[in-house]
């Protein structure tokens, strides 16, 4: 008897870094800069991609790819601000993975974008082991899913650019420290950039902007 091991998981997350590194080769050729957007269901990053479409459309190329289980709601919405979209529908999968987004962006016009959001589907835990061949990625929680968010979901802030503490014009409704979020974000990762955000009140959306722009291109 000889014991066989097979280490399935590591192959398949080697195999998927290979599509992602192609991926990442096919957007410098291109000029594109990809932002990988995670976060949980409601937690505003569908929100907070129309915002820089709005902002940024009128002087770089933006396109979509919306990622979710089902349905395609948040690509819709995309459309509206006038973004070329693909939505993703990964059925029983709880996240995108790099040879999805490889046929996606097959039917995206590369030709005319200098900026990709990539919409991942909405959960903390999946997304944070596959990479798509993003250049950054950013990492949004709502004040709503409660101050505890980040300290039970360490590891996705360790792979993250940027993270978001959102919605936080509703934190004393929710019982929220917005602070302590951040600081959490900070402790388990020194090395990131963290802003809080609303929609309403136009807190840090600037900041958010800017964050896009000042990282367009540094691939090259």
């Amino acid at each position: 008897m000889h014991d066989i091991r097979v280490e399935v998981g590591f192959d398949i997350l080697q195999a998927n870094e290979a599509l992602a590194e192609k991926n990442r080769a096919l957007l410098d050729d291109f000029g594109v800069t990809a932002f990988n957007i995670m976060g949980a269901i409601g937690s505003g990053k569908t929100t907070l991609i129309e915002l820089a479409a709005d902002r940024l459309g009128d002087r770089h190329g933006i396109g979509a790819i919306a990622g979710d289980i089902v349905a395609d709601i948040d690509a819709e919405r995309f459309k509206r601000h006038n973004v070329p979209t693909v939505p993703l529908n990964t059925g029983k999968e709880c996240h995108l993975d790099a040879h999805l987004v490889e046929h996606a962006l097959e039917r995206l016009p590369l030709d005319d974008l200098d900026i990709l959001f990539i919409e991942n589907v909405g959960n903390l835990i999946c997304p944070t082991d596959y990479s798509l061949g993003e250049h950054h990625r950013v990492v949004i929680v709502s004040v709503s899913e409660g101050d505890d968010i980040v300290e039970k979901h360490p590891m996705i802030f360790k792979t993250c650019s940027l993270a978001i503490v959102n919605k936080v014009d509703i934190a004393k409704a929710v019982n929220a420290d917005a602070d302590k979020m951040v600081d959490d974000v900070l402790r388990i990762n020194p090395r990131i950039k963290a802003l809080k955000t609303s929609k309403t009140t136009g807190e840090g959306v600037d900041d958010w902007i800017k964050f896009i722009e000042g990282n367009m291109n540094v691939h090259r």
